[in-house]
């Protein structure tokens, strides 16, 4: 018999205060990815998937799903997910990463892939157990081993941010309704093309949204920026 594929989806989802204006859409579009997986399971057979699904605020770490099978996956609601309090996202993906390590190392399943998706609306400010530094080692790492990492963010410098943090698959997005289904649908369709990639055996480590948000701004700012002339084309009037 054949030995499937396991891929570990670990989710964490800011639980902030600043959330809750788009907390109906948050919690929408995070009951959409859920029925994504079990659309990409049903896909995809020759692939095990789990879902851990964390949210995080400065009351703690809340664990909605734990490696759970997807078909024990339930929607959230206004009852698990109120936002409130601060943003502690290090020490939420550093204890939830090791968490779901020590799982796969008791697991040690022959083939597996890990889909790491967090979404925040701010930037870190109360984790103390966890810094940038200790962060960008822990992902560095689990890149080398099969562990994908994506980040999607609004209001901060997403790109620079997750580029501290050595997490090189990063969308932005506004805080508008129409601007979040369109992050939700981008989030789908890459979702989808993770596991045809892991079926063709193909490289999955980056370019999980196709192309970074730097990427589609480039042509515009190239048309923007005056061509730079070197030394001598500027002496020699080139």
């Amino acid at each position: 018999m054949e030995t499937k594929n396991k891929v570990y989806n670990l989710i964490i989802l800011d639980e902030s205060s600043s959330m809750q204006s788009i907390k109906k859409t948050i919690m929408n579009g995070f009951n959409e990815v859920v029925q994504t997986i079990k659309s990409v399971a049903l896909e995809y057979p020759e692939q095990e998937h789990t879902v851990s699904f964390i949210s995080f605020n400065t009351s703690g770490i809340k664990k909605i799903h734990e490696n759970s099978k997807i078909e024990l996956l339930n929607q959230i609601d206004d009852r698990s997910y109120q936002p409130n309090g601060g943003t502690p996202l290090f020490d939420a993906m550093g204890a939830s990463i090791l968490n779901l390590n020590s799982i796969i190392e008791k697991e040690n399943p022959k083939n597996y892939n890990v889909l790491v998706t967090i979404l925040t609306d701010g930037q870190e400010n109360a984790s103390k157990e966890h810094t940038a530094q200790s962060i960008k080692e822990m992902v560095e790492l689990f890149k080398s081993k099969n562990w994908t990492f994506t980040y999607i963010g609004a209001n901060h410098d997403v790109n620079i941010f997750a580029s501290r943090i050595s997490i090189n698959n990063f969308m932005k997005f506004e805080t508008s309704e129409e601007d979040m289904q369109r992050m939700f649908v981008k989030d789908r369709e890459a979702r989808m093309n993770y596991s045809k990639k892991i079926r063709n055996f193909e490289n999955v480590s980056s370019d999980y949204f196709e192309e970074n948000e730097t990427k589609k701004e480039m042509p515009d700012d190239k048309e923007k920026q005056p061509e730079k002339k070197s030394f001598f084309g500027k002496l020699f009037g080139k």
